[in-house]
């Protein structure tokens, strides 16, 4: 899974100063105080790039100023003004305690691929158990780069396994 950067905090309006701090205008539901971050994901060429925060200002203005690891000059940082800085989602969700028992696991070209009958716990990763409707049995491991979305509710797994490893099996 890709990073979850959802939440739209504001744009860089500005470098601040001349050792890497820039000043971001937030945006307008941001109108309490900002608790304490530890990283921001800047849009950089349309993609989401993480930065570790080493410093951060706020004054209840609508202006917060940070300064990111490793970015110390106004030469490093000038190249983020205009950027839209993004916070991770607030709801983090834990799969490791969820049951997947009777998910239906689609492939990303949506073909069912079967549905899972167990998980095996391997030090490291997680293996998903797939029947397929002919009865045939996957071992497809559960990583996150293969996960493309869960839905509970309608109990569906997309993923996007590597081409081959459902003929392994």
């Amino acid at each position: 899974m890709a990073y979850n950067a959802r939440i739209l905090l504001g744009r860089i309006a500005k470098v601040h100063g001349y050792e890497g701090v820039v000043t971001i205008r937030l945006e307008s539901t941001f109108t309490e105080k900002i608790t304490e971050m530890e990283s921001v994901f800047l849009e950089i060429e349309g993609k989401q790039v993480p930065f570790f925060i080493s410093e951060s200002e706020y004054d209840d203005s609508g202006i917060l100023k940070l300064k990111f690891d490793g970015y110390d000059s106004i030469e490093k940082v000038s190249q983020f003004t205009g950027c839209r800085v993004f916070l991770n989602s607030e709801k983090k969700e834990d799969i490791t305690n969820m049951d997947f028992s009777g998910f239906k696991v689609y492939l990303k070209d949506n073909t069912l691929a079967g549905t899972i009958s167990a998980i095996i716990e391997n030090p490291g990763q997680w293996i998903i158990n797939v029947e397929t409707e002919s009865g045939k049995e996957l071992l497809i491991p559960f990583h996150k780069d293969f996960i493309i979305k869960i839905d509970k509710k309608k109990k569906v797994i997309q993923m996007d396994i590597p081409e081959g490893l459902t003929e392994i099996n």
